[in-house]
This record gives C-alpha cells, sequence and structure tokens, in this order.
C-alpha cells in the first residue's frame, strides 16, 4: 500500500548533490524496432534514475527555472522531494500547478523554457541544464504505474456555471481550475474524444493516448462534465451558450491548415498535417483494415513539407506505414528548422530523409488526378527576414522533382474559424483571425473570455495551458465580484489543499 499523506515540501534540506555535469540518459527504443511500431520512443526514468537526476538540482537561491515555466510550478521544490525519494508529495507539489505532469514532461519544450534559463546549463562548460522534463514525466508515470489519484480538492459549489468551449490544454487547465474554484464546469468538444490538439496531434509514440485519458479521468473526479460530438457555432451558436452559462471560456485552437497556394495541391494524395495526423491518431487510421474504419492512403513514398514539430510528427508518423522513403523538405537550412532538436534528433536516428533548402513549387499529376512528384526549386540562405531567419532566395535553374504519391502539407494553421464565423460580433484580429482579448482574457463579451491557440496561433502546449490559467483566475473575478479586473494579488497557489 503506498503512503498517499505524505506532505508536499521537503522535510529536510538535501545534503547530497549528484554533480554529474550530465543528464542521467533516459533509454528508448532502437530506431530499427521502433519504426515499426506505435510504442512511445522514450522509455523514461527509473525511479533510481529519476532520484540520481533530482539530486543534481543544487536548489539555486534566485530559482530561475520557476520563471521559465509558464505555469509557475515550484521546479526546485518538487526535485527536492524527489532527491528525498518522496515521489507521492512531489506530485503533490507539481499539481498545485499542473495536473497534467506525464503529459506536460513528454511534450513541453523544456529545453527553451525551465532548462533554457538553469542555473546548471553552462554549455561552453559542458554542463548540462537539470532534467526537469525528464523528472516531471517520472512522476507523472509513477502515479498512473501505483494507480495513484491525486486529486485537488474542490471548493464549496458556487452555483455558478461555466461553459469550455474545446478540450485542448488551454480549456483543460481552465477547466480544472475552475472546478477547483467552486464553479460547475462543462466541457464542449466537437470531436468524439476529448484532449484536442492532445490526443489528434501528437502521435502514439510520442505520447500513449490513456496517459491522457487517466488525466481526463481526473478532472471528471473533481466533478467536471464533458460533452462530445458537440461543435458549438453548429450544434448550438455561441450566443445560446452565453445564454446559458454564466461565464465562458473559449479554447478551440489552431485548427485550420494552411497550404501552399501552389498547383496541385487538390490531388489526390495531398493531406494538410491536421487531416493526416487526425486519421493516424484520433482515427485509428494505421489499423486500417483490420481494426479501424478510417483509412490512410496506401503509401509509397511522401514527402513531408515544413520543419516543426507537427512536420515532425507526420514525417515519423509515416514512417511507420512503413514507406519506401520518407522526404522532409524544407526551403531554409537545419539551423533554422523550429522543431525541438529532439524530435529532429529522432528523425534522423528512424530514417526520414532531410531536403533542406528546397521551396516547393509545384505538386506534379499523374495525369489521373494523383499525386505523381513533387517540383522543388533549390534555395540559398540571403539576409535576415522579419523573424530573424536568414531569408531563403531561389537558385536560378535549379529545380528538382521528388517522385512520391503523397504529399503532407505542414507549414502552420490559423485559429479554427467555426465558432467566430457563427458569431461575427466576436472581435478578432482582421489579419490572423485570432480572438482578441484584454489583460484578463476577456473577449468583446463580457462573459466570455479565451486563450491558447485560438488568441495566439499555433504555440506550445505550455504556453496554452498557461494562458487557461489566467483565463481561469479572471473568469473566477468576473463571477464572484462582476469584474474581471484583479484588485488584489492572486493566492499563491490555485489548489493548495490535495488529497
Amino acid at each position: 500500500m503506498i503512503d498517499n499523506t505524505h506532505g508536499s515540501t521537503p522535510k529536510k534540506p538535501r545534503k547530497i548533490i549528484n554533480k554529474s555535469k550530465t543528464k542521467v540518459p533516459m533509454r528508448e527504443q532502437a530506431p530499427k524496432d521502433r519504426v515499426l511500431n506505435f510504442e512511445e520512443v522514450p522509455l523514461g526514468y527509473t525511479e533510481v534514475e529519476a532520484h540520481q537526476e533530482a539530486l543534481r538540482c543544487i536548489d539555486c537561491r534566485t530559482k530561475p527555472c520557476m520563471s521559465g515555466c509558464p505555469v509557475g510550478i515550484d521546479i526546485p521544490a518538487f526535485l527536492g522531494l524527489v532527491s528525498q525519494k518522496d515521489f507521492v508529495g512531489a506530485l503533490k507539489k507539481i499539481k498545485e500547478k499542473n495536473f497534467l505532469p506525464a503529459i506536460c514532461g513528454r511534450v513541453c519544450p523544456q529545453e527553451d523554457q525551465c532548462e533554457m534559463v538553469c542555473t546548471l546549463n553552462k554549455p561552453e562548460r559542458g554542463r548540462e541544464p537539470g532534467g526537469i522534463g525528464r523528472v516531471e514525466r517520472f512522476l507523472g508515470d509513477y502515479a498512473m504505474k501505483h494507480n495513484l489519484s491525486i486529486t485537488p480538492k474542490v471548493a464549496s459549489p458556487t452555483g455558478k456555471t461555466v461553459a469550455i468551449i474545446g478540450s485542448g490544454p488551454s480549456g483543460l487547465t481552465a477547466a480544472s481550475d475552475l472546478a477547483q474554484k467552486g464553479h460547475n464546469v462543462t466541457v464542449f468538444e466537437a470531436l468524439h474524444k476529448p484532449g484536442g490538439v492532445l490526443f489528434y496531434g501528437i502521435p502514439e509514440f510520442r505520447m500513449p493516448k490513456k496517459i491522457l485519458m487517466r488525466e481526463i479521468e481526473g478532472l471528471k473526479d473533481m466533478g467536471v462534465k464533458f460533452i462530445m460530438n458537440y461543435p458549438i457555432g453548429k450544434a448550438e451558436p455561441l450566443d445560446s451558450i452565453r445564454e446559458r452559462f454564466d461565464a465562458v471560456f473559449v479554447g478551440t485552437g489552431a485548427g485550420l491548415p494552411w497550404f501552399l497556394g501552389i498547383p496541385g495541391e487538390n490531388l489526390n494524395g495531398v493531406y494538410s498535417a491536421n487531416e493526416f495526423l487526425t486519421r493516424v491518431n484520433l482515427m485509428g487510421g494505421y489499423k486500417f483494415p483490420n481494426e479501424a474504419d478510417t483509412p490512410i492512403k496506401r503509401i509509397k513514398r511522401i514527402a513531408v513539407i515544413g520543419a516543426g514539430n507537427t512536420a515532425m510528427d507526420s514525417a515519423r508518423t509515416a514512417k511507420r506505414l512503413r514507406p519506401e522513403v520518407v522526404y522532409l523538405v524544407y526551403r531554409r537550412s537545419r539551423l533554422e528548422m523550429p522543431a525541438r532538436v529532439e524530435e529532429i534528433h529522432h528523425a534522423e536516428q528512424e530514417g526520414i530523409e532531410f531536403n533542406l533548402l528546397h521551396s516547393p513549387i509545384e505538386i506534379v499529376d499523374d495525369g489521373k488526378g494523383a499525386v505523381a512528384a513533387i517540383r522543388c526549386q533549390e534555395m540559398k540562405l540571403g539576409v535576415p527576414d522579419e523573424s530573424g531567419r536568414r531569408r531563403p532566395e531561389p537558385i536560378e535553374g535549379k529545380v528538382r522533382d521528388f517522385a512520391v504519391d503523397t504529399v503532407v502539407v505542414a507549414i502552420g494553421q490559423g485559429p479554427n474559424p467555426l465558432l467566430s464565423a457563427d458569431c461575427p460580433e466576436l472581435k478578432r484580429n482582421e489579419k490572423r483571425g485570432t480572438i482578441e482579448i484584454n489583460a484578463e482574457a476577456q473577449t468583446s463579451f463580457d462573459n466570455v473570455f479565451a486563450g491558447g491557440d485560438i488568441v495566439t496561433g499555433g504555440a506550445t502546449v505550455i504556453l496554452a495551458m498557461g494562458q487557461g490559467r489566467v483565463a481561469a483566475d479572471a473568469m473566477h473575478r468576473y463571477l464572484t465580484t462582476g469584474t474581471a479586473v484583479q484588485t488584489k494579488p492572486e493566492p499563491e497557489s490555485v489548489c493548495p489543499n490535495l488529497l
């Protein structure tokens, strides 16, 4: 029996420090094995490995890692508890600010956030930052392995009702925080499974769906209700939701794919990354026809256009469908690739063929309305553009064809237009189509708030969660005082009392 009553702060100062300059390595599937399955690639830490990595934290005075975390997790505190092997206490500490540690430990770009500013991070001296994400993931997995239900206490009912539109990371965070504050929360999801991009956009080999579903069960235990297959804007207008609920949070994400605007994009065999990943991840297309009804075109040769995390997910997913070749086509160089270093590394290990400094100019018809090839202009890098990256420029006379039968366009996506098209009075950014909010995450409607990719455009899971938290705090003020404006400091923790 596991003791679930430990405290959530270190019992005594740590006296032992692991002085290793590098992170404790994480075991993973060999590339030759993992390209044949959809099982998770990194295998996670053992208790011994997590303990050793936690001992690398020096518990520095300034704690820069906390300022680098969009949801403000007390990182030194949970690492201190792991260093004492108080794994339950560490879980409680994390869940004061983040109820999705198993997810964030897998998909958050820690290398650009908490780990980037870690005091240990001195690459010029061969020193790596603390493995914060790896230990966070361990704790989430520890809870699942030992069937621990560490659920925040819920305040007494306020009698106020809240609608959350969209069950992605911002919506789930807002739902969790508002439920803890005693409000009656209902989540509306357009698809048949909850999780938004966490479910349809992230492959099984990066984040197993059973982990997401377990975290969502924790929300249900807190009293949050989920209504599936219910797209607001079609099943019911936003105006009706506004009348039925005291406050509304819009977290519908960035579900509108961008395309290249080149000839041939309407040919059979061309997918947006959204469609491709949804068919495989949400609808089980990789199991067609034996276990799933949703097909993926039989692929022999495929090109994925782009170099972000979604492009890497698409290319690595395609590889597991066992084609002859998977090309990754990107108009800049490796230095400018926006994907996480870990994902680029894994893609290379798995045999994805990188074709850098190539810009697609046409998808070639086979004469029967299907893809025969993708034609690319070879590029060179010029002066930096407004993004700070060197601008790609065509090399005159240099054009190359890649023989493929499938093309996946993974160059980004914009805000989901369904809800805002139904309600034109909801103020949006004219150029980007995103919903405009004020400092309190409030939209042009007093009782409607918004956050996540529908506000920022495509961003990270943890940033969307941070926006969901900001909105939840403002919504609580609105529901209890009549105004979303903060008049006094917020409590240090949104859920200080854990069962």
